[in-house]
């Protein structure tokens, strides 16, 4: 299946060619994906954020709404990743202080993994958090984007260990 070379490289072939993997012998099953970020701001941005005065709306909305379209289009944006079907995508936030965290969990039915839609929703919707409070702090960090869990499918069962610090 899926052409690989027999090192867990699947998208490379026996002659080094980039490849899409053949999912057609795969059983559709219940997956779920969760991935996490963090964009670290100042504390004007973050006040800006939480009164939703920043000049372009309600951040958190916004890039939830973001995150989510993202999600829909990761075969346009990862060369390599099959169409998936996509039941339902969550987008959570949490403030800490001087951060905010986001959190994506994507889940359906299919034959192959949400791995990519998850940290693709992550991205996007850290991403439109600068976007929209960049006019107050350009210094923001995006960081810590990482898949924390993936449920279904041949592989079973995989958790992120604790990060230090």
């Amino acid at each position: 299946m899926g052409g690989g070379r027999g090192d867990g490289l699947t998208h490379i072939d026996r002659a080094g060619r980039a490849v899409m993997v053949d999912v057609s012998e795969k059983a559709a099953t219940r997956r779920t994906a969760c991935a996490s970020g963090r964009i670290r701001m100042s504390e004007e941005a973050a006040c800006a954020m939480d009164d939703s005065s920043a000049a372009k709306g309600d951040v958190p909305a916004v890039a939830r709404v973001a995150g989510i379209m993202a999600v829909k289009r990761v075969p346009e944006l990862v060369p390599l990743c099959h169409s998936t079907s996509v039941s339902s995508v969550g987008i959570e936030f949490a403030r800490t202080a001087g951060a905010l965290d986001c959190t994506c969990t994507v889940t359906g039915v299919d034959r192959t993994g949400f791995e990519m839609e998850a940290l693709t929703g992550v991205s996007v919707a850290l991403l439109t958090v600068y976007d929209m409070l960049k006019a107050i702090d350009r210094s923001m960090i995006i960081s810590d984007i990482r898949l924390l869990s993936k449920s279904g499918g041949r592989s079973g069962e995989y958790r992120a260990r604790e990060l230090d610090g």
